[in-house]
């Protein structure tokens, strides 16, 4: 009887280990240097707190062995689920596998992992309407479906190793490419291809070194009517590319200039003249998409999706993901939609 008692006890140890262990989530977001993944990270714990959750909230900062070390130890620690907005998605192979063979369910978060089947499910924003929403802001202010034109344009990429960026770049480029190919927008320096048109890392200073180096050959005759960015960081680079030789400043009206995510530095650019739209991706709607995902899976519910097509692993295995609405932010709607809906502080615009 003593024997069956230690090991009754043992084991009602062991259970409560593993149920503690399942209680804690993993967030691996990519870095602070952005602004929205602070945010993201920020919402994800406040929720997560609010249902009895723990979480262990850890940031790569770019680096993807930073990335990687950090998530085998949230594995090795253990955890219930992982939540991760990859660097690097085709370096996680050997993680994902290693939280599939410990049963961790992984969920991508908005940054899609590819490479490797074991993803469990994936919440992210529309990211080819993210792409439409910028080139139907660029059509619509030089009045492209009006016949007006030729306009001169240049286009920026989002990082290489974020499958995102393809999504942004090929949302846009199906507004922009036919009036590319008519002739009434003219890319002055040909380079029309992500190879070329990628900005590693999503980093504003390499943007503004390109702008600058665009703006040297192919424009001190010429004037840039329209750049296509597809994030925020990236626009400011740009344009002080472009005040540091004139643009905004007299006679030299600034280029309209897109960008993603609401950025504080940017919602003020655009109040002051200069950036002339961003597409505002509610990260708090997109938190609590994860935060329910996680909650219904560690409860024995099915979590809702709304794609089941887009998405798909290296061996073509469907990653069912359930996708946030896009929406476009300028002049005109900032304050509607950004400060009184408190995703930013009017204060902080001061």
């Amino acid at each position: 009887m003593k024997r069956i008692l230690i090991i009754f006890v043992a084991l009602m140890v062991l259970f409560s280990v593993n149920a503690a262990k399942k209680k804690v989530i993993g967030i691996s977001m990519p870095t602070k240097s952005s602004e929205r993944w602070i945010s993201d990270g920020n919402s994800m714990v406040k929720q997560f707190k609010a249902l009895g959750y723990k979480c262990n909230l850890q940031y790569g900062e770019d680096i993807i062995e930073n990335q990687v070390a950090q998530l085998e130890n949230m594995i090795t620690r253990g955890v219930g689920v992982l939540i991760i907005a990859a660097i690097d998605g085709k370096s996680l192979g050997k993680i994902m596998q290693s939280a599939k063979d410990k049963g961790i369910h992984v969920i991508a978060y908005d940054r899609s992992i590819l490479a490797t089947p074991t993803c469990s499910y994936y919440a992210t924003f529309d990211n080819f309407k993210v792409g439409v929403l910028q080139a139907t802001d660029i059509e619509n202010r030089l009045g492209l479906k009006n016949g007006k034109g030729p306009f001169n344009i240049e286009l920026f990429g989002g990082s290489p190793d974020d499958t995102n960026a393809f999504f942004f770049f090929d949302g846009a480029m199906s507004v922009l490419k036919p009036y590319i190919d008519s002739g009434k927008l003219i890319v002055k320096s040909g380079q029309m291809d992500m190879n070329v048109c990628g900005t590693l890392r999503w980093d504003g200073s390499v943007a503004q070194a390109r702008m600058d180096n665009l703006l040297t050959r192919y424009y001190t005759k010429d004037k840039v009517d329209a750049v296509l960015s597809p994030y925020d960081g990236l626009s400011r680079g740009i344009l002080s590319s472009l005040k540091a030789v004139g643009y905004g400043s007299g006679s030299q009206k600034m280029p309209i200039v897109t960008g993603q995510d609401a950025e504080v530095a940017s919602i003020k650019s655009i109040i002051a003249g200069e950036q002339t739209s961003t597409v505002y991706k509610d990260t708090r709607v997109l938190a609590k998409r994860a935060v329910t995902i996680v909650d219904d899976i560690l409860n024995g519910r099915k979590p809702l999706v709304n794609d089941t097509k887009t998405y798909k692993s290296g061996d073509g295995t469907i990653i069912p993901t359930y996708q946030e609405v896009p929406v476009l932010v300028d002049i005109t709607n900032y304050k509607k939609l950004v400060v009184d809906s408190g995703y930013i502080k009017a204060s902080q615009l001061k």
